[in-house]
């Protein structure tokens, strides 16, 4: 009976992630799937890519409803004064198109005074124009 063993006498190196031994050759590891090396671009002829971008754009946005998801464009300084001076019977609201807040103000006198005066800072911190939905 003869015991054979045969040994590989394959160069190998070790993974730089599990420190499993891999052969040289490899550049994905073979326990954990790691790339351990750069993948080394054997073809001698590189394509070449060319971009041209001369063409330009010609279309025009005829839109007249601002697009979709705008609401109506409202003038901040115009619903400003509004609340500042008739806030308390919801003028401002009425402006923008709400006429339900703008009845609740009306009959609340600007919801006790509190809601008119948070609308104050609220038109204050809005951009001009702002949009109504």
């Amino acid at each position: 009976m003869e015991n054979s063993t045969q040994t590989t006498t394959e160069k190998t190196k070790f993974c730089k992630y599990c420190g499993q031994a891999i052969p040289e050759a490899a550049v994905i590891c073979t326990h954990c799937g790691c790339q351990v090396e750069e993948i080394k671009n054997t073809s001698q002829a590189q394509p070449q890519v060319v971009i041209n971008n001369t063409n330009t754009n010609a279309n025009v946005n005829t839109n007249v409803n601002g697009g979709h998801g705008m609401g109506k464009p409202k003038n901040k300084w115009v619903a400003l004064c509004l609340c500042i001076f008739l806030g308390g019977i919801g003028a401002h609201k009425f402006y923008e198109g709400k006429i339900g807040s703008g009845i609740l103000y009306f009959f609340t006198a600007g919801l006790f005074f509190i809601g008119w005066l948070i609308d104050i800072f609220v038109l204050l911190n809005k951009p001009n124009p702002y949009y109504v939905y």
